[in-house]
């Protein structure tokens, strides 16, 4: 069942944080210096290995390009191991690690392989996803553990704090639970392999299992790698009726299960940035027109 509201146009902003690969060497000594004592914190300085730091809701894609540069290999390298490699995922990703190279950061040891780096990824979602309250969390949600993991990818990408990430997965299961397409960009730019803040009227009608603005229900796979917060707000979202969100400034959200609400936050935000050469707000588009047809689903990013 699809829930009657007004028509949206097609253009949103989608919040995407930059962060880089941060890769640390050990670290040498400047001079030598006739001091056992000091010798030997050198020679174990010298013994640490680099670490590569995996950051909240990166995609596989960026974690791939990151280990190539890691393990100083050349572009794609990771990416084609990834078909050749036999990693410990669950039935449900049919051999893709996305959602499951867990955030952290992790030991670049000598030897390391594409293979092993990832195993190490998939080894830590595992011992956070797989335990007993998240098996639970899940089913309270009519879920399983993989589901409840692509719940929280979207968190990931759509909240824009912490402390919005369970009101945000509180709008996704009411969009389930009532029929209504879930209408997030996150997923369609996913699945075109972008980060761009606009997504056209065009791209919202493309065919692609992704884009939740044409298909009910949740996209095939995770669309990025959540950290334990966003888990966290999956399996416990926030006790709530809302339908619709808009950040109207950084730190400022707003939530609301009435549509004419939802249209009021969004002619605000504009307002507020109509100069500012970013009118389209992020969590959700501005009004349709007039003509739309009134069972059109309105789009939340």
């Amino acid at each position: 069942m699809q829930t009657n509201t007004p028509s949206r146009s097609r253009t949103r902003l989608t919040r995407r944080g930059r962060l880089a690969v941060l890769v640390t060497g050990a670290v040498m000594a400047g001079t030598a210096v006739a001091v056992p004592l000091l010798t030997l914190a050198t020679g174990r300085e010298q013994d640490k290995p680099a670490t590569l730091v995996i950051p909240e809701g990166w995609r596989a894609s960026q974690i791939y390009d990151a280990i190539d540069k890691a393990l100083k290999l050349s572009p794609g390298s990771t990416r084609t191991a990834v078909g050749k490699a036999s990693l410990k995922l669950p039935n449900e990703a049919r051999g893709n690690p996305e959602g499951y190279l867990f955030p952290a950061t992790y030991p670049v040891r000598k030897g390391a392989t594409p293979e092993s780096m990832l195993q190490l990824m998939i080894d830590a979602a595992d011992q956070k996803f797989n335990g007993a309250p998240v098996a639970a969390g899940a089913q309270r949600n009519a879920m399983n553990v993989y589901q409840a993991v692509t719940v929280a990818s979207i968190v990931q990408a759509e909240a824009s704090t912490k402390a919005d990430m369970g009101k945000v997965a509180r709008v996704i299961f009411n969009r389930l639970n009532s029929g209504m397409p879930l209408q997030m960009d996150s997923t369609l730019h996913y699945a075109l392999n972008r980060n761009t803040a606009d997504t056209s009227q065009s791209g919202t009608q493309e065919e692609n299992p992704y884009n939740s603005h044409q298909r009910t229900g949740l996209p095939p796979t995770p669309i990025d790698n959540p950290g334990e917060d966003a888990m966290r707000a999956a399996l416990n979202p926030t006790p709530g009726d809302w339908l619709y969100f808009v950040t109207i400034a950084p730190g400022e959200t707003r939530f609301t299960a009435d549509y004419n609400t939802h249209l009021r936050n969004v002619a605000e935000y504009q307002a507020l940035h109509q100069n500012t050469g970013t009118a389209q707000p992020t969590g959700d588009g501005p009004p349709a027109p007039p003509s739309a047809p009134a069972d059109a689903q309105p789009a939340l990013r």
